[in-house]
């Protein structure tokens, strides 16, 4: 009768474990698609773990999971490890905020694992013509706010927003067209730069550099480079590497895009006249950061009632670099104080705003740097070095270096005075 009843525990705790095993995997792996970096992934389910008695080892990449997780209540219990192959996660709020509450739910006993992973498993749904009309829209108001950020003209503004729409129908359809998804952002790069050499030719000058720089801001990857030195800065060595290589591979491909169209474009002769400066009023910097803030709550799938502080935090990111920046003094060095000032106040902001209101301080964090990230000064710089004006891209380059090392430097600072609720 002992022996039946020792068999029966058994058998009880083996699907226990199962359940919080099949719960924690999918955790990790909807985190990961909901574009979390790695340490934060791999702390967020190390703590989960804990809490649910599982031992958890993880590592995380920019294209898979490894996990080995076993009961931390049996003694020489059986490791049940799990290697998943996935592509490179895109922020999304939305399911973080959701992945989020579920977790709190599971932790504090208002849901099983097996009803959390039934509910994580309900949270897919298809992609919806307006959300495909809001993404492309998305790219073009990015493209116009960029612009106007640059302080060009009016007609620069609106050629940045045709081709930022342009641009944004590309990308959407790359998302079912694997051919056109590996090289989308040389494409995208050839076309912005082609259409917007052709106005320039054919119609009315332009500041032909700022027009393309703003058509293909969305897919600058100045947060991936953030998040890459982040990683690194964090001993995450080889997930750092890994995904700052990924993101120095589309700057290249951006660059040789708009590079090889240029080149095409000088040899049939098309040329581009020299824009007249313009001086816009002050309200356009103004309207322009508030436009640049909404794209960013529609690129990162920011939940209806998170959009005002998405928004917020954007503007705010903003509006603390141009005060470091201009009263201050912090422009007038060699390290780019005002970056560093802003990151750190951001990062503070969004760990007390983890903690006070028991979300992921991810909603302020990441918006609140969107605009500090340095992309597009790296784009510039390679195609400085791949028109070999060398003195000039690497001035440039030290310019994102210094930039890359203040931003990550205030995050990590920023994580030191107020630390983060749940990693996350």
């Amino acid at each position: 009768m002992t022996e039946e009843r020792r068999a029966a525990g058994a058998t009880r705790s083996d699907a226990d474990i199962d359940a919080r095993v099949r719960f924690l995997t999918e955790l990790a792996r909807r985190l990961h698609l909901a574009g979390v970096s790695s340490q934060r992934l791999e702390g967020a389910v190390r703590a989960t773990a804990r809490a649910l008695h599982v031992n958890a080892e993880v590592w995380s990449t920019p294209t898979g999971l490894l996990l080995s997780l076993s009961d931390s209540d049996v003694l020489h219990g059986t490791q049940q490890t799990r290697v998943l192959r996935l592509e490179p996660g895109t922020v999304d709020l939305s399911a973080l905020v959701q992945l989020d509450r579920i977790a709190e739910d599971v932790l504090s006993g208002r849901l099983s694992v097996q009803a959390a992973w039934d509910t994580m498993r309900a949270l897919d749904r298809p992609v919806t013509t307006g959300q495909r009309v809001r993404l492309v829209g998305a790219f073009g108001l990015a493209s116009a706010a960029v612009a106007g950020l640059l302080g060009t003209g009016w007609l620069d503004i609106a050629v940045a927003l045709a081709i930022g729409l342009i641009i944004g129908w590309i990308v959407l359809m790359s998302m079912t067209r694997p051919h056109l998804a590996a090289a989308s952002e040389a494409v995208a790069a050839l076309v912005a730069t082609t259409l917007a050499t052709a106005f320039a030719h054919f119609v009315a000058p332009l500041s032909l550099q700022t027009v393309i720089v703003a058509s293909l801001i969305v897919l600058m990857p100045g947060l991936t480079l953030t998040t890459a030195v982040t990683e690194l800065a964090t001993q995450q060595l080889v997930t750092g590497t890994t995904r700052f290589a990924g993101a120095l591979t589309v700057l290249l491909k951006l660059t040789f895009g708009s590079v090889a169209a240029t080149q095409v474009l000088t040899a049939i002769g098309w040329t581009v006249p020299a824009a007249v400066p313009v001086a816009l009023p002050r309200i356009v910097e103004v309207v322009a950061a508030v436009a640049a803030a909404g794209s960013f709550a529609i690129l990162f799938n920011a939940a209806r009632r998170d959009v005002p502080l998405v928004m917020a935090s954007a503007i705010l990111g903003y509006v603390l670099t141009r005060a470091a920046g201009d009263w201050l003094g912090f422009a007038d060095g060699t390290f780019a104080g005002g970056v560093f000032f802003a990151s750190l106040i951001v990062a503070a902001l969004s760990n007390l705003y983890g903690r006070f209101a028991g979300r992921p301080g991810a909603l302020v964090r990441l918006p609140g740097i969107m605009l500090l990230v340095p992309g597009s000064v790296g784009f510039r710089a390679l195609g400085f070095v791949m028109e070999k004006d060398y003195a000039v891209g690497f001035d440039t380059l030290v310019a994102v270096l210094s930039a890359l090392l203040a931003l990550t430097a205030g995050l990590l600072f920023g994580a030191l005075l107020v630390p983060p609720r749940r990693h996350l």
